[in-house]
């Protein structure tokens, strides 16, 4: 399993767009319904911070590399940001509700 955590900022002028090309994902996401991923978009009290979480249970099979919608929401990311992309690799200490981190202790 591989648990990533990717924060980036974008400008105030490309905040709404880059929030619809996410909007985007989820839907094709929804769509596919692929097995064993996990996957949230936050965005900060700021407006323009955003968080994507991902929980891929097999990473050989990360349905995101398959999308059309990400791919498009790829594209252009580093030019909507003044803070660009940074991916971090989580391990899981403990989990409560959450069925993908289901091999936490409090989960």
């Amino acid at each position: 399993m591989r648990t990533v955590m990717v924060r980036y900022k974008t400008t105030e002028a490309h905040a709404a767009t880059n929030e619809t090309l996410v909007h985007a994902v989820y839907e094709e996401l929804r769509r596919r319904a692929p097995a064993g991923f996990h996957y949230a978009t936050f965005k900060l009290a700021d407006g323009v911070s955003f968080l994507h979480f991902a929980i891929v249970e097999t990473p050989s099979q990360n349905p995101l590399t398959t999308l059309p919608e990400f791919e498009q929401f790829q594209r252009q990311l580093k030019d909507r940001c003044v803070e660009p992309p940074v991916v971090t690799e989580l391990a899981a200490v403990d989990a409560y509700a959450m069925p993908a981190l289901a091999g936490g202790t409090g989960s």
